[in-house]
């Protein structure tokens, strides 16, 4: 076996080592690499791909809302992130800051972004000054910086990619509104792109973003039973207004403080696909966001074989161009190894073609989920790829909803809740009476944290005690070991 068919077919089992599979799939997919950069990571252009996709179905979801997109500077002075102590208490230990530029010790640190609430709410307190400036809904694309200690590629490194939308409104009944709007924005995009099932809801006190009056977020259970936090929208309140006086004359001819979210996802979410959809071969992607949805592979063996090949083959890149996205894999390595390559990197359909294949008018198609096979006429593709594509986009959801259900567990009892903690992982929905000080001790003894308090709670509200205080419990949460 050559080194490079190795390097396709040898990935850790999801089973023995969840992590290793992990890091290897998304460096031997040539998702991502390793930068120079102690915890950064280079996306490579497969992986790029994977996120411009998603970039514009979500681009697409925020515009329909009336949001636009914006851009404001990667450096943030020192001042700015003092207006708003919560804010800047909760984001100290991940700060990087630059103190010289030009060979000169600057006059004041600016730090690298972890967020851009604080810069933003300076531009808003010039740009509103009126009840007619608002409502002012914006979003930007860009990279931000949190100097994290222990780092993932994805899922957690100092520098990544994503959104940030900051909307500013006259009352907080309309920032309630657009911050509900816009979870539920990624909820369908989860849903319905990455094929993604997610829990919508609240977080709680000791999980919510620094300085929010609110936090809500979508939750998704991986294929090792951790939890991954995949967005999150937070009310803001008044709390950066005040911090950076933003104003605005009201048609009573008071001045009153605008109330303002913010809301974001980011290349984590890729990380999340892997995990959801991955399997012992790799790589599983949704058609919907996939780079390429089909690969084509030739298959010769005589070489007066071969042109009759690839004059069909062309045909149907042409046939196809425009429809899906498509991928000819014309390399001299064997069909053998072009299997396992695409395999890997999760392309959902693989088109068979040969010279049989040719004379009969005939393709055969391969689905990545289950590896199945569909001979389809030539004539039929251009109609057939599209329904096949939609098959399989649905299958992955239910696939990964049915792994959901079936790790997602009940209890009243503390004592089972550790043991389904430290042995069965998933989602753990339990009756809770809101704790800051018992949430704390949870994560302490079980290093589990409440994920959610999901909107569907019971009707008539939560009968019953509280499985960590006994007392009357309020809600029921969702607690889970998370990324």
């Amino acid at each position: 076996m050559s080194e490079k068919e190795k390097f396709v077919e040898d990935i850790a089992d999801q089973e023995d080592d969840f992590s290793a599979w992990y890091n290897q799939v998304v460096r031997k997919a040539e998702l991502a690499d390793y930068a120079p950069v102690r915890g950064c990571m280079i996306i490579r252009p497969y992986g790029y791909a994977l996120w411009e996709n998603m970039q514009a179905r979500l681009d697409q979801r925020f515009k329909e809302t009336d949001v636009m997109n914006a851009y404001f500077p990667l450096l943030i002075p020192r001042s700015f992130l003092e207006k708003e102590a919560e804010h800047v208490e909760g984001f100290a230990p991940e700060l990087a800051w630059v103190t010289r530029g030009g060979g000169e010790e600057l006059e004041e640190p600016l730090a690298i972004r972890p967020t851009s609430e604080t810069i933003i709410g300076h531009s808003y307190a010039k740009w509103i000054q009126s009840y007619r400036d608002l409502p002012l809904l914006i979003n930007q694309w860009n990279n931000v910086m949190r100097w994290e200690k222990r780092t993932t590629l994805f899922l957690r490194t100092a520098e990544f990619l994503w959104q940030e939308g900051h909307t500013a409104h006259r009352t907080l009944e309309e920032a309630e509104e657009r911050t509900l709007m816009m979870l539920e924005v990624y909820r369908d995009f989860a849903e319905n792109e990455a094929a993604i099932p997610v829990i919508a809801g609240r977080k709680s006190e000791n999980e919510k973003f620094a300085g929010a009056l609110r936090t809500y977020s979508i939750e998704a259970l991986m294929g090792d039973g951790k939890a991954l936090q995949s967005a999150t929208s937070h009310n803001l309140g008044h709390n950066f207004a005040k911090g950076f006086d933003v104003q605005f004359l009201d048609s009573d001819g008071e001045r009153k403080y605008c109330a303002t979210t913010s809301w974001g996802l980011s290349t984590r979410m890729i990380g999340g696909i892997i995990m959801v959809h991955g399997d012992k071969s790799g790589l599983i992607l949704p058609p919907r966001l996939a780079p390429y949805q089909v690969v084509i592979v030739p298959i010769w063996r005589k070489d007066q074989d071969r042109s009759t090949v690839f004059e069909a083959v062309e045909r149907l890149r042409k046939m196809l161009k425009g429809k899906v996205r498509v991928k000819v894999d014309d390399s001299d390595n064997t069909p053998g190894w072009k299997f396992n390559e695409w395999e890997m990197r999760g392309v959902p359909v693989r088109l068979e073609i040969g010279p049989r294949d040719v004379q009969n008018n005939n393709v055969v198609l391969v689905n990545r989920m289950d590896r199945s096979k569909e001979v389809v006429s030539i004539d039929a593709l251009e109609a057939r790829l599209p329904e096949k594509l939609e098959e399989i986009q649905k299958a992955l959801f239910q696939r990964a909803l049915d792994y959901r259900e079936q790790n997602t567990h009940y209890t009243e009892d503390y004592e089972e809740f550790k043991q389904i903690i430290a042995e069965k992982r998933g989602f753990v929905r339990v009756k809770w009476a809101e704790d800051s000080a018992a949430e704390q001790a949870v994560k302490e003894e079980t290093k589990a944290t409440i994920r959610v308090i999901p909107f569907d709670q019971p009707e008539g509200g939560v009968q019953g005690k509280c499985i960590y205080t006994g007392k009357p419990a309020t809600c029921e949460a969702i607690f889970a070991r998370a990324y």
